[in-house]
């Protein structure tokens, strides 16, 4: 028996067929993730919702083609962020991205919409039971802010971009499936929080109904075929249940960004956030730290001149793992966090000398500290509820060096996932509906 299975991320729109009976993944089909809306004010991340729409046809067009007996399709997707509908699942926004920053945004007399939403919170005592989950770019933050605004209409309804894409398949509004709710759940009660959205105004807010199983939506029409929808679900949870997250194990996923998160039984707040995970599991995880998306600053760093003078490298990470591959150690010490997160917002380069000032020794020393970093936040769990390492992403995946130095950090027994975590997700929910 075969099903389709698409995420909607924040770079590509991936999908591939889901083969219950074998438990594979079939060879992905991808279109890059529409571009922002340019011209708008700095920090303004938002993409023209029909953009995304079009993106998933492509996508699940030639999946159906690729799969002619397939019945049914489930979805994961980025979490936070929103986009506004009405009743008839008609777009009244853009998509604003979970990597939108103009909550950030204060003056000289005016606190940030950001730090009005956290004061808010930690004054009465809610931030815990939400999960301790707040970003710039989070749902509830940017609701805020639109309700500042005046732009937050009464028949106005927040959803993820994957939850709107499904119910322009459907025709109509879907519920929301826990994993996604980040930040907007009392989790000692698994409900919406709205004694948090009422402390910042959001009286009377329009929310999905929300789901804490993984059933079926509503059905689409495509070519003649029938195919029942399920989902949408939150990817970094999907990633996890494709890796066969545990309890009792530790997982380490680095790729674009970095997280390290554990599976528990109840809901146990604490120095990280709180999200649902699924058969009524939460996760505890720090994200946000400095992985993929820094190195890419270091590598642009180091081919500005070539670009400068039209010169394009071949492959610049495969001559970075050359270089790295050639040390055999260094004192050279790196700080990866050049975008905020819970190591802080400015990184740096110490300890430089002549002999340990080249692309070798600066990556080896990056890799050395995304291992230190994934073990110095681990520490915020009680090592008693982990004996073993997940490790994810693909990163560490295209980086033999790095998993040796996480192994050596760790010193427990380390189990690889395979690769298209998402999509192996989304495979054994197929498989347990």
């Amino acid at each position: 028996m075969q099903c389709l299975g698409i995420d909607i991320g924040s770079t590509s729109i991936k999908g591939a067929v889901l083969d219950l009976e074998q438990r594979s993944v079939g060879s992905p089909v991808s279109s890059p993730f529409p571009a922002p809306i340019s011209g708008l004010p700095e920090g303004w991340v938002e993409i023209e919702s029909q953009a995304v729409c079009k993106s998933v046809d492509g996508v699940l067009t030639k999946l159906m083609d690729l799969a002619p007996d397939a019945d049914r399709i489930l979805f994961s997707g980025q979490m936070g962020g929103l986009i506004l509908i009405d009743d008839r699942a008609q777009p009244l926004t853009n998509y604003i991205s979970w990597r939108d920053q103009r909550t950030l945004a204060g003056s000289d007399s005016r606190e940030s919409t950001f730090d009005e939403v956290r004061s808010r919170w930690e004054e009465t005592g809610y931030f815990e039971s939400l999960g301790n989950e707040l970003q710039a770019g989070s749902t509830t933050t940017l609701l805020h802010w639109l309700h500042k605004q005046d732009r937050l209409l009464s028949r106005a309804m927040p959803v993820t971009i994957a939850d709107f894409v499904i119910a322009r398949l459907v025709g109509h509004p879907i519920s929301m499936h826990a994993t996604h709710a980040i930040g907007m759940l009392d989790l000692s009660r698994d409900v919406w929080h709205c004694e948090a959205f009422e402390s910042v105004g959001l009286h009377d807010l329009k929310l999905p109904e929300l789901a804490v199983t993984e059933s079926s939506v509503g059905t689409v029409r495509r070519n003649g075929r029938d195919l029942e929808v399920f989902g949408s679900y939150g990817d970094q949870q999907c990633a996890l249940r494709g890796a066969g997250l545990q309890r009792g194990e530790l997982s380490v996923n680095i790729s674009t960004g970095s997280q390290v998160s554990r599976r528990v039984e109840t809901f146990q707040p604490g120095n990280y956030q709180s999200r649902k995970y699924f058969e009524g599991d939460y996760l505890d995880t720090i994200t946000h730290l400095p992985a993929g998306r820094s190195l890419n600053v270091l590598v642009d760093l180091l081919t500005e001149l070539a670009r400068a003078e039209g010169v394009t490298l071949y492959d610049p990470w495969m001559s970075i793992q050359a270089r790295v591959a050639e040390v055999t150690g260094t004192d050279l010490e790196v700080d990866l966090a050049f975008f905020k997160g819970p190591l802080g917002d400015r990184g740096s380069i110490r300890r430089i000398t002549t002999e340990n000032l080249s692309v070798g020794h600066l990556f080896l020393a990056s890799f050395r500290a995304m291992a230190d970093n994934a073990f110095q936040v681990a520490g915020r769990f009680d090592p008693t509820d982990w004996t073993s390492v997940v490790l994810s992403g693909g990163i560490t995946q295209s980086s033999p060096l790095l998993r040796t130095l996480i192994e050596q950090q760790f010193s427990l027994p380390i189990r690889d996932a395979a690769g298209e975590e998402t999509l192996l997700g989304l495979l054994e929910i197929a498989r347990s509906i």
